[in-house]
């Protein structure tokens, strides 16, 4: 690994993607995949919990009128679609990657670009787009607390993901993708994101990183 993107342990943060009711096998946003990668997600999320390091959970959330919709996927909000639409159960998170039982989103606050914390250094934020960091507080939130490195995992590689990922980059983040943790991963994309220096490790490999750290 190269001494610039190498991860620094001690100062990283584990963002989770996407990963919502919706797109959930069965559901009307369904990402093949995004079930599976849950059992590992909530190891990956128990480690950072335990050792008190950022967990940004980063969520869609669209208006039933199509107003906040990429242009992509405008038409087919308005005429009905039900994808991860506010009050609706389909935007909030997946109950296995809560802190805890009961948790839903405060759609106001998050569509109105703030912050939301749901448990100890455990916050929830809204993008308007592909990337993590278009029109967010990410980075923001993420240099206040001196975050050097960014730990991707959850929904659909090829849309959200990759682009947080490439935001990331340009920032001067060091970014690992945990592999085994991200729906929708093949294999141009990891040749892809190692071509930017992106290091793509297990879910094991992160959570034995992280407690090694806690104890150097």
């Amino acid at each position: 690994m190269e001494s610039y993107t190498t991860p620094e342990w001690r100062n990283s943060a584990l963002i989770t993607i996407d990963t919502q009711c919706d797109t959930l096998d069965g559901q009307p946003f369904e990402i093949p995949g995004t079930t599976a990668i849950l059992p590992r997600m909530k190891s990956l999320l128990a480690a950072f919990r335990l050792s008190g390091r950022p967990i940004i959970h980063i969520v869609r959330i669209y208006q039933a009128d199509g107003s906040n919709v990429d242009l992509c996927r405008k038409e087919l909000v308005r005429k009905g679609a039900h994808l991860v639409l506010a009050r609706s159960s389909g935007c909030q998170l997946a109950s296995d990657i809560l802190p805890q039982k009961g948790i839903l989103l405060d759609e106001g606050l998050l569509l109105s670009h703030d912050i939301q914390t749901i448990g100890a250094n455990e916050v929830v934020i809204y993008k308007p787009r592909w990337g993590a960091f278009y029109n967010t507080p990410l980075e923001q939130y993420l240099r206040k607390q001196n975050i050097s490195t960014l730990i991707f995992s959850g929904c659909n590689f090829p849309n959200c993901p990759r682009t947080s990922i490439y935001e990331a980059s340009e920032r001067d983040f060091r970014v690992v993708l945990v592999d085994d943790a991200v729906s929708g991963l093949y294999d141009q994309g990891r040749i892809e994101m190692k071509n930017i220096g992106i290091e793509l490790l297990s879910t094991n490999l992160v959570i034995d990183a992280v407690k090694h750290s806690n104890k150097a």
